[in-house]
């Protein structure tokens, strides 16, 4: 056991991205049950989804799970109610403030961990007494933060500065990216893009479909006026950077995205027009495959490549 695994109570320190269009209760139950730590993803789900949500993955595992809740969602306070009414007991903040609802959250016995791109915000998270950060490097898929430190630079940062258990997140699909984080100070990873191109994701085919065709530099971090992201280049990308050559006002950024494009393009799978969030991992994701594979895949890869780094010394 380890700080993560000991704080979830899993089997294995591999915590599934709460990513919107991507994450509902067939993908958190199915990690949870493969023995790491499946995620709700609340930031694309009305209130009473999410609720349905819970109410569905807590008949499909018996194992821990969480809900991952961006709080700039406009309806946050019905989101925290209809967690704490559910009886969820992990939550991970993303996209705020963690003073916020750290307390209100802990008073009620969720264990709270909230995702960071600095040092800096992951000492702020500390202070606001979460139990957990994930410190998430530039290479993530979808929302990222603007200071683009890769997780190569930023786990070891964060690592110095904090003392509460570490995640790391971005760019890690595979069982030798995960060694690699936890050499660095990481004491579990996050993973978003591989749990992407599972069966069990939420999405559309074709969004799966593209997941796999990325290869290096199909995706670009943009649109920092309004939130960093990570997109696939497609045609609404290609709009977005002929809009950029004309100087806009931030304004005219909104009139582009305009609302729902994320939905367009990873849940109903408009692949020309929708915004297609994925991480600069996906050029080493060759296949869809269930989430059991995926996980005990990464779990074997994982203790060959730390037999193989014995080997060397």
């Amino acid at each position: 056991m380890n700080r993560i695994t000991q704080l979830f109570n899993i089997k294995y320190p591999i915590i599934q991205g709460g990513m919107i269009w991507n994450s509902g209760y067939k993908l958190a139950s199915a990690v949870s049950n493969a023995g790491g730590l499946g995620l709700l993803g609340a930031g694309s789900m009305y209130p009473e989804v999410l609720r349905e949500h819970i109410q569905k993955c807590q008949k499909a595992t018996d194992k821990p799970f969480g809900v991952n809740v961006p709080m700039l969602y406009p309806n946050i306070e019905d989101i925290m109610n209809i967690i704490v009414e559910e009886g969820v007991k992990i939550v991970f903040t993303s996209a705020g403030n963690p003073k916020t609802w750290t307390s209100f959250l802990k008073e009620r016995g969720i264990t709270v961990v909230h995702v960071v791109s600095s040092s800096k915000f992951a000492l702020k998270a500390q202070e606001a007494g979460v139990d957990a950060v994930v410190a998430e490097g530039f290479e993530a898929g979808g929302h990222n933060g603007r200071e683009e430190t890769t997780t190569l630079t930023l786990i070891p940062m964060v690592k110095e500065n904090v003392s509460i258990p570490l995640i790391a997140a971005g760019g890690i699909a595979t069982g030798r990216g995960m060694l690699a984080a936890m050499v660095l100070g990481a004491d579990g990873v996050q993973v978003g893009s591989r749990f992407a191109a599972s069966f069990e994701s939420s999405s559309h085919d074709n969004f799966k479909e593209t997941i796999i065709n990325v290869k290096e530099g199909d995706t670009h971090l943009t649109l920092k006026e309004l939130a960093p992201v990570r997109l696939v280049k497609n045609k609404f990308y290609n709009d977005v950077q002929e809009l950029y050559a004309k100087c806009p006002t931030t304004e005219e950024l909104k009139a582009l995205l305009g609302r729902a494009r994320a939905k367009r393009g990873m849940f109903e799978g408009d692949l020309v027009e929708g915004e297609l969030e994925i991480g600069q991992i996906a050029g080493l994701i060759h296949d869809i495959k269930p989430v059991k594979q995926i996980v005990d895949d990464m779990m074997s890869e994982f203790e060959s490549a730390r037999n193989q780094v014995a080997s060397l010394l």
